[in-house]
């Protein structure tokens, strides 16, 4: 019994960070410079130390010969579902649309994040280390507040919570308000005018100085606790709860990003357009397909955009203007702009393959493309620094986690797979479901198939 109980408690617990130096493999720093041959990574306490060429191995540190083979930093991905849904088609293990509940704006993501998902496994097997995690919009243009995770193999997942909030507006937004751009519109700027008059009449919960007393919701609802006794006199005529009220006060003030999911170019603009009555708002534009016929003003305003890097028909009418080339022009511009909005079929361990297409555009006449290293910093440094993990995460720059992946070859051709992957200096593994199905499969004995395969 004893034994059993000893090795639960191993399992449930993080392996220790490891030193090791990766060397004779073609390093990508992933800030936006080209790969560069023959070099070395080294990794001690969990941490790089450096990286590039001419990099000594220390003594006493376990050399890991990469010859032939990529060393990247891990890719972080910029709006996704992981550990939301684990079988898509199973409505049970699926917390991705909050449905009709009473709140939206106050929804965190992460007390529902599973660290045990499948497409969590796939995905790190798939070079995968970070990810920012958002459900869907569902009866509210607000679908809450998103979560950072990294995808490593233990208990806990979530590294920071309530990082944004995130709300639909476009067609999408339309869609929830009652059929009108104009009502999502009106109920964005009137959930933020109420979370600043709150914020001028009770005070932040979140910093203190609140009126405070007792509320019972009677709904087991993941609210930030510090708002478990919030109250402050409010007029009759609010449109929001207590609870999403206060949860938009860091939006208003500045504190926490707001994500807004936009195609059309005039939404964009009409999104930049808040500033103007709420200057602190810190925004971050999703979506985008639009995106290069507002490039110039995205650009001013400083606001950089997450998005979709294969988008080039138009699906809707607000993409009529939709092109491969969106997410190179908006970046000539002058935007900073990251590959992500990886949901549903559009699973994170694509995002190698859509940055090689970017790159694939600059060899064809008239289409606007990503260099190499820019496109691999799309997927990697880029989507840290616009989520806020690009101090700690992104890069190999000296300081950085050790989120550090091996590939068996060019990391954005599409035949190219991880062979090793490490978190904070850990080494993951890279079993998942679909690894012992092919497994199981590859060469099966008589009688081994499925049913379906019986012939």
């Amino acid at each position: 019994m004893r034994a059993l109980l000893a090795a639960a408690a191993l399992a449930s617990c993080p392996a220790l960070a490891q030193d090791f130096a990766i060397v004779n493999a073609t390093v990508v720093i992933g800030d936006g410079g080209a790969p560069i041959p023959n070099g070395t990574v080294v990794v001690r306490r969990g941490k790089v130390v450096a990286a590039g060429a001419g990099v000594a191995t220390p003594p006493g540190v376990r050399a890991i010969d990469a010859r032939g083979k990529w060393v990247t930093p891990g890719i972080v991905a910029a709006i996704t579902d992981l550990g939301l849904v684990d079988v898509d088609a199973v409505g049970e293990s699926n917390d991705w649309a909050k449905g009709n509940g009473p709140f939206s704006a106050a929804l965190d993501a992460a007390s529902a994040i599973n660290p045990a998902a499948q497409p969590i496994a796939v995905s790190r097997a798939g070079g995968v280390t970070r990810a920012a995690v958002v459900p869907a919009a569902g009866g509210s243009i607000f679908a809450g507040q998103g979560a950072i995770i990294d995808l490593g193999a233990d208990p806990k997942a979530v590294t920071r919570a309530r990082a944004f909030q995130y709300v639909e507006l476009g067609e999408g937004g339309a869609s929830q308000a009652g059929g009108s751009r104009l009502t999502a519109h009106a109920l964005l700027r009137n959930a933020l005018r109420e979370a600043r008059d709150l914020a001028r009449r009770g005070g932040d919960p979140l910093r203190g100085g609140a009126r405070r007393r007792p509320i019972r919701t009677g709904d087991d609802i993941p609210l930030d606790p510090r708002l478990a006794e919030f109250d402050a006199e409010r007029d009759e005529d609010v449109l929001l709860t207590r609870f999403d009220a206060a949860a938009l006060i860091p939006v208003v003030a500045g504190r926490q990003p707001l994500y807004v999911h936009v195609d059309r170019a005039s939404d964009i603009r009409a999104v930049l357009g808040l500033k103007r009555e709420f200057p602190a708002l810190k925004l971050v534009i999703v979506g985008a397909n639009e995106g290069w016929l507002a490039a110039r003003e995205l650009a001013a305003a400083k606001v950089p955009v997450i998005a979709h890097g294969l988008t080039d028909l138009p699906n809707n009418f607000e993409d009529l203007g939709a092109t491969q080339s969106n997410v190179g022009r908006m970046a000539a511009a002058g935007v900073k702009v990251a590959l992500g909005t990886f949901r549903d079929n559009d699973q994170p361990r694509y995002a190698p393959q859509y940055a090689g297409n970017l790159v694939a555009l600059t060899r064809l006449p008239g289409a606007n493309g990503l260099s190499w290293g820019q496109a691999f910093a799309a997927i990697s440094s880029v989507p840290a620094e616009i989520v806020g993990m690009g101090a700690r995460f992104g890069s190999l720059r000296p300081g950085r986690a050790g989120d550090v992946v091996i590939w068996d070859g060019d990391p954005l051709e599409v035949t190219s797979a991880a062979v090793a992957v490490y978190i904070d200096g850990v080494e993951q593994p890279l079993e998942n479901h679909q690894t012992k199905l092919r497994e199981r499969y590859r060469t099966p004995g008589e009688g081994e198939l499925p049913k379906a395969y019986d012939w």
